[in-house]
C-alpha cells in the first residue's frame, strides 16, 4: 500500500517459489523479498532471482533471526542491493526503494 500510494506498480507473491516464477514472466525493476517465508526462503529466492536477471534490483527485509547469525548480512552476500530490518517506517521503505532504483 505504501508503494502504491506514491504510484509504484506493485505485484505480490505469497512465497519465494511464486515470486521467482512471477519475476521470470514479467519485467520488474525491483523485487522486495522477506527472508523468512514458506516454501522457499528469501536467501534462495535472491540467489534464483540473481541467476535469472543479474541486473534486477533486490531489497531484502527481515524481522528476526532464529540462528543467531544475521539473515540480512547473508542476503547482502547473496545479492541483495539493500536490506531493511523490521519494523520499519513507510518512509524508510520509500527512501530505500528510491535509492536502489536510482543506482
Amino acid at each position: 500500500m505504501t508503494l502504491q500510494s506514491v504510484q509504484y506498480e506493485v505485484a505480490e507473491a505469497s512465497d519465494g517459489i511464486l515470486g521467482v516464477k512471477t519475476a521470470a514472466q514479467a519485467p520488474f525493476d525491483l523485487v522486495i523479498t522477506d527472508i523468512l517465508m514458506p516454501n522457499k526462503e528469501g536467501i534462495e529466492t535472491i540467489r534464483e532471482l540473481r541467476q535469472q536477471n543479474s541486473d534486477l534490483k533486490i531489497i531484502a527485509i527481515s524481522g528476526g533471526d532464529r540462528t543467531g547469525g544475521s539473515y540480512l548480512d547473508m542476503a547482502k552476500k547473496f545479492g541483495a542491493d539493500k536490506t531493511l530490518s523490521k519494523p520499519f517506517r513507510p518512509q524508510d521503505l520509500l527512501n530505500d526503494v528510491r535509492e536502489v532504483l536510482a543506482q
